[in-house]
């Protein structure tokens, strides 16, 4: 009887369907804006989602797959991904190549064919551009550590540059490149003549007794780096075909506290995480996660964020933040936004996506809530 009403019902319910096909479309994109952040959805899930940090609403994902990484043309007309495949799937022949994408319609337009690169996750400076937007740099590490030069305007690789014991690229405008070596000196790698000339400081770090965090900071404006170690010593260097690296100073004591030091079982304030620094170029003040822990808990999650004045030298704000996040990054507009984000489920290590939020730097408020976000990498618009 069930069965005979269901069936009795069908063609008054099928009387109200529309019978309109349906038109599909393809929506699009503004170029880049300052206020829009880019997180990599981490080591287990790919893809690059885009938010809008002005109203917390999700825009979009590039296709970037895992251990990829995303470079963003400075004119905002296209997203480039440095990736690597195999013809069958885990195991073939091994193919690796720059994927360009429209960046208003997300549309795939080609791929460029490179002879090689690191296969490593969440580093901002294994792909990098130059500051007009029309040469691409991949670190590569096949059998010795090198750089893939890319000419984008032509879309084709140009040449491959030895940078034996250097790693973590810096773009050097009007010079070429800058790298950090393991000797504990910074390189100036001059690719504007017929022949490369690579040039280094002296050793101002310790690769092994107190290591600078790779996830390093540029400032184009200054032509300036900005480097943490894992102890808390804050290092500027100026850039050119000569750097000179400033004399370090303490975060911890420019907050009023004690300096930070290698000795074991001594608590004190560490500055930690996957991406632990995040400049405003224009206000010159670095953001800083910070937790309490012994020296080589250089991983751990944030329970403070610190504000550091880089001109002054001091600390002007501490602001304590939820969830112990790990990696961070501000919009580069008048007024800015933080971005954090805390590990995902199953915690550091895991991979698993977590949650994001965007911060007013000044008062630590959180404004937006990305659900599930990411768990890697956090890129902004310069």
């Amino acid at each position: 009887m069930l069965g005979a009403t269901a069936l009795a019902a069908m063609p008054a319910m099928a009387g109200t369907a529309s019978v309109e096909p349906e038109e599909s479309s393809v929506a699009t994109l503004a170029p880049p804006k300052p206020n829009w952040v880019y997180l990599q959805r981490g080591f287990v899930l790919p893809g690059t989602a885009i938010y809008d940090t002005a109203d917390g609403k999700y825009l979009a994902q590039i296709e970037t797959p895992i251990l990829g990484d995303l470079a963003i043309d400075p004119a905002g007309k296209y997203y480039y991904v440095a990736e690597t495949a195999w013809t069958r799937r885990l195991h073939g022949t091994r193919q690796d190549y720059i994927s360009v994408y429209d960046a208003t319609t997300l549309k795939l337009e080609g791929d460029i064919d490179i002879p090689g690169r690191i296969l490593v996750g969440s580093r901002e400076h294994n792909f990098i551009l130059s500051d007009d937007g029309k040469t691409g740099y991949i670190y590569d590490f096949s059998p010795i550590s090198s750089i893939n030069v890319v000419d984008l305007v032509k879309r084709k690789f140009v040449r491959n540059v030895e940078l034996p014991g250097c790693a973590d690229l810096i773009p050097n405008p009007g010079v070429g490149l800058a790298a950090l070596c393991s000797d504990g000196s910074l390189a100036s790698i001059n690719l504007t003549g017929g022949k490369t000339d690579i040039t280094r400081t002296d050793p101002f770090f310790s690769a092994t007794g107190d290591p600078i965090f790779d996830n390093v900071e540029f400032d184009q404006a200054k032509d300036e780096v900005v480097m943490v170690s894992y102890t808390g010593l804050v290092y500027t260097a100026k850039l050119g075909a000569k750097p000179t690296v400033s004399t370090p100073f303490s975060i911890q004591e420019a907050a009023g506290v004690r300096k930070g030091d290698t000795k074991p079982n001594d608590v004190n304030w560490y500055p930690g995480g996957a991406q632990p620094i995040a400049l405003h170029t224009a206000s010159g003040h670095l953001f800083v996660l910070m937790h309490t822990g012994e020296y080589w808990t250089h991983k751990r999650g944030a329970s403070e964020i610190w504000d550091l004045d880089l001109a002054s030298h001091k600390v002007v704000k501490r602001l304590p933040v939820e969830g112990e996040p790990n990696v961070i990054n501000i919009t580069q507009e008048a007024k800015p936004k933080l971005i954090v984000v805390g590990e995902g489920e199953g915690g550091s290590g895991a991979g698993l996506a977590g949650d994001a939020e965007v911060l007013d730097p000044a008062t630590g408020e959180v404004k937006y809530t990305f659900k599930g976000a990411g768990s890697g990498l956090i890129q902004v618009f310069h």
